[in-house]
């Protein structure tokens, strides 16, 4: 049976756009900051009602694409078995979860018992943390990120955070060098 030919490669949307406006996209992205915001109350109210396990799916779904790509397996191997929450302050959602053999995975909590590490802040501060916006370090002595609990675990947390080389993966996701 003969091969097939095969195809071109369609072209990206940013080839599709004239190099003076891709340019200027870019700069504009390049200086782009996120806006200061705050989830409305009302929606927080009734987020905070919602079950919590599709928002702790899709963090748990991605801390596993990380895992071991940006974030070192061997690190957080202190991690494994220790009930983990994560607290987005102002839209009222409570994620928790665990590292097993397997990855991350959601945990429950067993009645009446505290995570080992709580992490508190709000969206907009943990996207801006995400996006390297901001430094962990700022945001924790301004108060605007709050860790309670195994202490030990927080800084693990911190430290394999800030060890990641951002620049390194956000050039491997747009191409760039």
């Amino acid at each position: 049976m003969p091969a097939l030919p095969s195809l071109p490669r369609p072209p990206l949307p940013t080839e599709l756009l004239p190099g003076s406006l891709r340019q200027r996209i870019g700069e504009r992205l390049e200086s782009f900051r996120i806006p200061d915001f705050t989830v409305p109350a009302a929606l927080a109210k009734l987020v905070a009602r919602l079950p919590q396990q599709p928002p702790t799916h899709v963090l748990t779904l991605a801390l596993n694409l990380a895992l071991g790509r940006i974030l070192p397996r061997d690190t957080l191997e202190p991690l494994s078995g220790r009930h983990l929450q994560m607290r987005v302050l102002d839209a009222g959602l409570k994620l928790d979860f665990t590292l097993s053999d397997a990855g991350f995975r959601r945990a429950s909590a067993p009645a009446g018992a505290k995570p080992d590490l709580i992490i508190s802040a709000t969206t907009r501060d943990f996207i801006a943390l995400a996006l390297r916006e901001e430094d962990p370090d700022t945001l924790f002595f301004s108060r605007r990120l709050r860790m309670e609990g195994d202490t030990d675990l927080g800084l693990l947390v911190k430290n394999t955070l800030d060890a990641v080389d951002w620049d390194a993966l956000k050039a491997k996701l747009t191409g760039r060098r």
